[in-house]
């Protein structure tokens, strides 16, 4: 007898993560016989995990912090996206060939396109706050959709080796740039932890900001942060986080599962709902 689909998503610390919650809703909106496990898997751990994968039996998974530059050299092939990215979110199967995919961009940019449609209409230069996993699917995606990208760090050599990572048409700035850089944005995007639950706020002067720019904030819990409620009452269009993690799942859960599933109102309304239980005042 075959043993049901098992998929998981690995990351350490891993007990805040919702992507059970979407996969779930997933496997029984479908009616999948499957599960989607949670795994905290310590950096030393790692090894030993992928040593006895396939005995395991899993059908892939997907990757979080800290391991998703980590697990790249126990796969047998990096895909394009992950390869340029230089980090994979997506582990699955493709035949025998233990494959990792990086979604994170296509989920980036689902979401900016579902919540605040229109928005690239005229768009050519983006600011991106941030130079880890978050800014590098940001700026990627927002790269490919032919727009100048500008990485705005605190760390100015971050940025400049994020930069020089993705390629042409990505430049590196310190913060001290970033009020003139504003002047010129079409987009800002907030691709730090700043003004997520328990960790300090993000504290930037929005009045520069181009007349009709839209700010994108990573964050999801809460699902308005300080930077989207100042914008909106500046009047400009503001897309929250959650939306990439609905999106980014897509791909995997289709690989994984057979199923392509669909991002419904009901599935974030669920997700939202239980953001705003586990976050009082949040």
């Amino acid at each position: 007898m075959s043993r049901s689909p098992r998929a998981f998503v690995m990351g350490h610390p891993i007990k805040h993560s919702r992507s059970p919650m979407l996969h779930g809703y997933w496997l029984d909106h479908y009616g999948i016989e499957g599960s989607y496990e949670m795994l905290d898997i310590a950096p030393e751990a790692l090894a030993g995990f992928f040593a006895s994968y396939r005995e395991t039996g899993w059908i892939g998974g997907n990757v979080t912090v800290p391991h998703k530059s980590a697990v790249m050299p126990f796969l047998d092939r990096i895909d394009p996206a992950a390869e340029a990215m230089g980090a994979v979110n997506t582990v699955y199967w493709d035949g025998d060939v233990l494959a990792g995919d990086n979604t994170d961009a296509l989920g980036f940019m689902h979401n900016l396109d579902d919540r605040a449609p229109g928005w690239q209409t005229g768009a050519s230069r983006a600011v991106v706050l941030g130079a880890g996993g978050a800014a590098r699917a940001a700026a990627y995606g927002l790269m490919s959709r032919g727009l100048d990208v500008a990485i705005v760090n605190r760390t100015e050599a971050k940025a400049q080796a994020l930069a020089q990572h993705l390629g042409r048409g990505v430049s590196s700035h310190s913060l001290d740039a970033l009020s003139s850089l504003l002047g010129e944005a079409d987009l800002l995007v907030n691709a730090t932890s700043l003004g997520m639950v328990h960790q300090p706020p993000l504290q930037i002067d929005l009045s520069p900001l181009k007349a009709g720019a839209t700010v994108c904030d990573v964050v999801y819990v809460p699902l308005e942060t300080d930077l989207l409620r100042s914008a909106k009452a500046r009047g400009h269009r503001t897309v929250d986080g959650l939306g990439m993690l609905l999106h980014q799942a897509v791909v995997g859960f289709s690989r994984w599962f057979g199923v392509t599933p669909e991002v419904t109102g009901e599935l974030r309304t669920l997700l939202e709902e239980d953001i705003r239980a586990k976050s009082p005042g949040a």
